[in-house]
Order: structure tokens, then C-alpha cells, then sequence
């Protein structure tokens, strides 16, 4: 489980993803709706308007609504953009146990300790469905994603499949086919909205949960029996496929993975477990010390899971999505779909490698971590976490490009992380000894070497060096020599990109970008709120580096910016100029173009070079209050002047900068007695009389005149303003 974010709270008994921002809404037992920024980690808002617990809560997919159900047995359906409730839905005579909005008709569905399920118009703001049959607690009832289906499960041990076709039918008839449909209607359903379609009997206890798989004919359920059952359904019956036993206790949430063939449940056993849903069988368990779980939900785009427990709650991951990638001259390889491929960026041509066999697994987290090339070689060193740290070793004949056919046995090992530290010799970390084994391509031992520091993962540092990881520091260790050439103190490094010419090095941690030189001599470090994705080096020696939400800069001296604002997360393989090649979750490549005239501009001023920043100026549409800032803020106000359009500001520049005659034009543009006393003042300082006697006489300001005019010797003025006087 990769945990994303994480909150401490009251009972989280209910939990909903936006479909399109990075929210989350959890209902408390104490009766608070809290909205969360799970990547910023922030709380965003809170409602507390219902009396007692709230168990159930839904974000609408494309208005800003969300509906929340308590134990006050009132449906409240919010607006989050005016933070208010819009209005209450009254019907039900006990706890509301889930609320759902549907996916495309404006109705939502709840089920109650009324032994009903309910299915309301939101628009009108009534009751269109009253669903009875279940004799005991409803504990949740939800839409089936496609069909006109809804899944109930009660403490009456039942699965319930409703049909609500037929108040499908009556709620978008066109309306002069009212009279047809309604006979049709009353035909088929005796003039009834909701029938049961299926009863599914097999669990020896109450049903908690109950979920329908996105896309197939399945539902799986979960209950106080501890037991997980799938059931498969078609056109007329509905029957038990499998039981899944592992829980030691209620099961209070179960459902079907959208993207992976896996099945996820909860239980008040404080365990999430992961089941294949393909063979059957727990994959993976996840525990808590001392909190039970109580409801899961999933992200309806991402691979985001959230889960709710007695102290609050955690969105998590399954599984890395970032793709193992290693670029070398032109190309980027990575892999994809269980292929190596490479990608060449001057042709944009996509070509795959060799297939890597990977075996069939009990565990998730199988996909490969890291990637290393020797081009020489042409061989691949492929890690992951399989089997506590392994790698697999690839030579790739030139000729197998593009042969799907062609499969080699792999030369594998054991080992925290691989890498090439030479043309034929890569290097292994062994964890348990800390030290690290020097082999050839044939896979032998040629060295053992130990490590200056508790290594728990290893990098390329140039030919023959590795830059061994630890928690809280990073050094470089030259293997032949066994010498520490360089050491720095970090927070924990995830990534590692150099530079081309191996001068800079970007140690890449989960909030901060460390940037060093290639002895480890710190330069400057970049902390960011949310998490730090990638990052590689362009020509010119400036840092492009993505978060989860933007892609941002950073000079050699450390100032950053942000390019642009990300959809969804990146990660950069290769900067060219103004192109941003780079790779998608799925290991897809792209090519993003960006503006990169404000981080060269930045960049031309801190190396002088102020040709280039003069031609910038006079062709580029650089402009902007944080540009004119920026150079104010750096000593460059003689070059901000040629942005300023506003008078004011000329005038401030020009004074900051000591260029007179733009003060003495934006003076006049301003005519204000402030404005040419300080005009008055910086032209004294530069001993320019005839501007100073000029700020003088626009404001009149006699006494200073005829003073300046005693000390510069203008008897003769002195004369004239007496006479002028008298």
C-alpha cells in the first residue's frame, strides 16, 4: 500500500472522490462532512448541519453538489461552492445508512434501518420510489454503473438486484409516447417503478456491503458471517460463484477494483485485504494497530482508494504507476505492458525491445522500480521489488528490435537496487551486509566492496562511482579507490537526475529538490507542498522538474517558477529547447511544448550576459508585474524600466536606478508636488542644478530655490526672486 495522504479524525463512516479535482468528503460519526485536499493535504471546508452520526455521502459527477444521509434520518443535498445546504429530503423513519447520486438521471438512492430503499428526484425534490422487500436494516444500496439495476444488502442476510427500469422508462418518455410506455409499464410491472430481480441467498449473517463490478456481470458482497461472496448474473438468474475467507471479522466493505481484476474489502477485523478476483485468493493484507475499518471508496478516473477507520482515514494506492525509464543519447527505454521499449526523440518512433517475461505472482508491486543501460552492451538491468529486491539482466541483440517473437532467459539475482557502473560491469546493493557486489554481463562476482554509510539504495555517479543513498544523507563513493569523494545531508532522495556533462546533480525527495554540484558541494535546496515527480536538466543548466500538479524551473541560484499547470502527473525523460519530452502513467510518451522564455530570461541576467537579456526585451512579450519584481528584487532596475508602461512605476525605477532623464519625462507625465520634491532630491545627489532648480520652481518651493541659488553662485537669480518678492 502506498499511503497518499492520511487524516486523524472522528469515525469516518462514509467517503466520496470528486470525479475531476483532488477532494475527498468524509462524514464523521460526530456528525461533521469534512472536504480534503488530498494532495495538498488540506482541509478544505466542513458541514455540520446533521444531528448525530453521517454515514453516508456522494459527490455529484458534474454539478457542484454532493447528498449526505445521517442518523437523523434526513437526506441533505449541499451546493460546496456556496457551502450551504440547498435543501432536506424527509421520508425515511430511521438511520440512513448510504446516499448515491446516479450517473446520469437526476436521482439518488438511499437506504435506511426502515427496512426501505428509496430512490428521490433531486430536481423536483420528491420521492419517486419506495423499494420494500428487505426485512431487516438496509446497510447500502448504489446504482449499477451502466444498467437500470440497484444493489442492496441488509442484515436480513440478503443480496437484493432491483429493476428500475420501468421508472426509467416513465422519467424520460418524450410525451406523446406517455400512453404507450404507461400501458407497456403497467404490463410488464404490474404500475410498479422498482421490482426485485434477484434475491441472492448464501451468507449465514447479516450483508453489509454489497458493490457491482464496473463492467461485469458480478457483484461481490461482504458480511458479518466474514466472509466475502461473488455472485455472477444474467438475463434471468443471478447465483454464488465463490467465497473468499481470511477475515477475523465483520466485513463491513467490499468492491471491485475499476482497473485491475482485484477485489477490495475492509473489515472490523482493522484490516484491508486484496484478493484476486481472477483465481480467488488474498494477495495482500494491510493492518492497523487499533483502528477498525468501516467503508472504502474509489477514485471513479484514478487509481486512488480511500478507506475510513475508528481515527480518521487514508486515500492510498495499490501500486506504483511511474514507468522505469533510463535515457541514453537519443533514446529513452522503459517498460511497458511487460515489453522493454525504446523511444528516439528525434524521430518520435516508438519501437519495442524484447518482451520481459515476468512470472505469474501472489504480490503486487511486481512492476520494475528502476532501469539501467549500457549502450555499448546493449544490455538492461531491470529492478523491482519482487522477492524482497531483485533485478533481472537483459543483452539485447541489435537485430531483435521490433521481434515481438524474440525472448531470452534472463540472468537474475537478488538485490536492493542495480546498477551499470561501467561498460560491462553493474553494480548490486546488498542490503543485509551493506555492501555492494561489483559483476559482469555473465552475472559472476568480480568484486565486493563495503559501503561508507547504511545504503539503502544506489545510484549512477559516473563511471565507476555510485551514489549510495541513506535515510537522511547522500554520498559518492568511488568503488576502485574505495574513497568517499563527497557526502551531503538530504531529506530522503526517491530520484537522482545529472546533468549531460555530470557536473550538477538533482537529488529529488518527496518534498524538496536538493540541487549539488558533482562532488556534492549543496547549492541550493527547493521545498514544495505537494510531491516532487521527475526531473532532468536542460542544456542551458537550469532544473525542469514536475509536481503531482505543475511543472516548475530552477536556476543554478535557486530561484523557480512555475511553466505550466498539469492535468494529471508526468514524468520528464528528456528537456530540448522549448520541448518537454516526457512520459504518462499509462508509458505513454509525450511531447509538451512550453514557453521557456521567463526561466532563460532569468537566466541571461544571472550570467550577464546582457545582450541576450536586451534582445529578449525588444522581441519577446516577457511583461508582468512578477517580472518587474523579480528584477527589482535582483538589482536590475535599469532593465525593468524597459517593461513599465505605468508612470508611476517608470518613476520609481528610473530613480532606483539613478536614470535622471526618464525620472524627469515620468515627473512631468505625473506633475505631482510628492514626485518632484524626491525628483528634486536624487537630482541634488547627482549634482544635476539645472533639474533640481527645475523640481524647484514646479513646486514653488522658494526657500530651496534661493538657497540653491546662494550656494551656486546665481546672484543674479537671488536678485530677481528679491525684486520678485518686493
Amino acid at each position: 500500500m502506498l499511503t497518499k495522504f492520511e487524516t486523524k479524525s472522528n469515525r469516518v463512516k462514509g467517503l466520496s472522490f470528486h470525479p475531476r479535482r483532488p477532494w475527498i468528503l468524509a462524514s464523521l460519526h460526530s456528525g461533521v462532512i469534512q472536504m480534503w485536499d488530498y494532495r495538498m493535504g488540506t482541509l478544505l471546508d466542513r458541514f455540520d448541519e446533521h444531528d448525530g452520526p453521517v454515514r453516508g455521502v456522494h459527490f455529484h459527477a458534474t454539478q457542484p453538489l454532493f447528498v449526505s444521509g445521517g442518523d437523523d434520518y434526513k437526506i441533505k443535498v449541499w451546493n460546496y461552492k456556496t457551502h450551504r445546504c440547498l435543501f432536506t429530503l424527509h421520508g425515511h423513519l430511521d438511520y440512513i445508512r448510504t446516499v448515491q447520486f446516479h450517473h446520469e438521471y437526476p436521482w439518488i438512492v438511499s437506504a435506511s434501518d426502515d427496512q426501505t430503499i428509496r430512490i428521490w428526484n433531486w430536481q423536483s425534490r420528491t420521492c419517486v420510489a419506495v423499494l420494500t422487500g428487505h426485512n431487516h436494516y438496509v446497510m447500502c444500496a448504489s446504482f449499477h454503473p451502466k444498467e437500470d439495476l440497484v444493489v442492496s444488502a441488509s442484515l436480513d442476510q440478503t443480496v437484493r438486484v432491483w429493476d428500475i427500469g420501468a421508472l426509467r422508462k416513465k422519467t424520460v418518455s418524450p410525451a406523446d409516447d406517455i400512453l404507450r410506455l404507461t400501458q407497456m409499464n403497467t404490463d410488464l410491472f404490474g404500475g410498479v417503478d422498482a421490482v426485485v430481480k434477484y434475491v441472492l441467498e448464501g451468507h449465514d449473517r447479516g450483508v453489509n456491503w454489497a458493490s457491482f463490478h464496473p463492467t461485469l456481470p458480478l457483484i461481490v458482497s461482504g458480511a458479518d458471517d466474514r466472509q466475502v461472496k461473488l455472485w455472477r448474473m444474467n438475463d434471468t438468474k443471478a447465483w454464488e460463484v465463490d467465497t473468499l475467507r481470511g477475515h477475523m471479522n465483520n466485513v463491513s466493505c467490499v468492491m471491485f477494483h475499476a482497473k485491475q481484476d482485484i477485489i477490495v474489502s475492509n473489515s472490523e477485523d482493522k484490516s484491508i485485504r486484496i484478493w484476486d478476483a481472477t483465481k480467488r485468493t488474498g494477495i495482500q493484507t494491510f493492518r492497523r494497530e487499533h483502528d477498525r475499518f468501516w467503508v472504502l471508496a474509489a477514485h471513479p478516473e484514478m487509481n486512488l482508494l480511500a478507506a475510513g477507520h475508528d481515527s480518521g482515514m487514508i486515500v492510498f494506492k495499490l501500486e506504483r504507476e511511474r514507468p522505469a525509464f533510463c535515457v541514453s543519447g537519443d533514446t529513452v527505454f522503459y517498460v511497458k505492458d511487460r515489453f522493454l521499449r525504446l523511444f528516439e526523440y528525434s524521430t518520435q518512433k516508438e519501437v519495442q525491445v524484447a518482451p520481459i517475461r515476468r512470472p505469474g505472482s501472489v504480490s503486487l508491486n511486481q512492476s520494475p522500480t528502476s532501469l539501467s543501460y549500457s549502450p555499448t552492451e546493449n544490455a538492461v538491468l531491470i529492478c523491482s521489488d519482487a522477492d524482497g529486491g531483485s533485478y533481472e539482466l537483459y543483452i539485447v541483440p541489435k537485430d531483435s528490435a521490433g521481434r515481438s517473437d524474440y525472448l531470452q532467459e534472463a540472468k537474475k539475482g537478488a538485490g536492493g537496487s542495480a546498477v551499470f557502473v561501467a561498460r560491462n560491469r553493474f553494480a548490486v546493493l546488498e542490503k543485509s551486509s551493506n555492501q555492494v557486489l561489483v559483476k559482469n554481463l555473465k552475472n559472476e562476482i568480480v568484486k565486493k566492496s563495503p559501503l561508507p554509510i547504511a545504503t539503502d539504495a544506489i545510484y549512477y555517479a559516473g563511471t565507476g562511482n555510485l551514489l549510495c543513498k541513506a535515510e537522511d544523507r547522500v554520498a559518492i563513493f568511488d568503488l576502485q579507490q574505495r574513497l568517499v569523494l563527497g557526502e551531503l545531508q538530504t531529506p530522503a532522495v526517491k530520484y537522482v537526475a545529472w546533468s549531460t556533462d555530470m557536473e550538477s546533480v538533482a537529488l529529488l525527495s518527496k518534498h524538496a529538490v536538493v540541487i549539488a554540484s558533482k562532488k556534492l558541494v549543496h547549492r541550493c535546496t527547493l521545498h514544495e507542498t505537494i510531491r516532487v515527480k521527475s526531473g532532468a536538466w536542460d542544456e542551458n543548466g537550469v532544473f525542469i522538474y514536475t509536481t503531482l500538479n505543475h511543472m516548475k524551473y530552477c536556476l543554478p541560484n535557486g530561484d523557480s517558477g512555475i511553466i505550466k499547470t498539469l492535468d494529471v502527473p508526468i514524468y520528464i525523460t528528456r528537456v530540448v529547447g522549448n520541448n518537454i519530452f516526457c512520459l504518462d502513467r499509462d508509458g505513454k510518451n509525450k511531447l509538451i511544448a512550453v514557453d521557456a522564455s521567463e526561466y532563460i530570461f532569468k537566466l541571461a541576467l544571472l550570467r550577464k550576459r546582457y545582450d541576450h537579456v536586451m534582445s529578449m526585451i525588444k522581441n519577446s512579450q516577457l511583461c508582468g508585474q512578477a517580472v518587474i519584481s523579480y528584477l527589482q528584487q535582483k538589482g536590475f532596475p535599469e532593465v525593468a524600466l524597459h517593461f513599465v508602461k505605468d508612470e508611476k512605476t517608470r518613476f520609481n525605477l528610473a530613480l532606483e536606478s539613478g536614470n535622471i532623464q526618464i525620472a524627469v519625462a515620468s515627473a512631468k507625465e505625473i506633475d505631482d508636488k510628492d514626485h518632484w520634491y524626491r525628483l528634486g532630491i536624487e537630482a541634488l545627489r547627482q549634482g544635476n542644478v539645472g533639474i533640481v532648480e527645475y523640481a524647484y520652481q514646479r513646486t514653488k518651493n522658494f526657500e530651496r530655490l534661493a538657497f540653491l541659488y546662494l550656494i551656486t553662485g546665481y546672484l543674479d537669480k537671488v536678485g530677481f526672486m528679491c525684486n520678485a518678492v518686493t
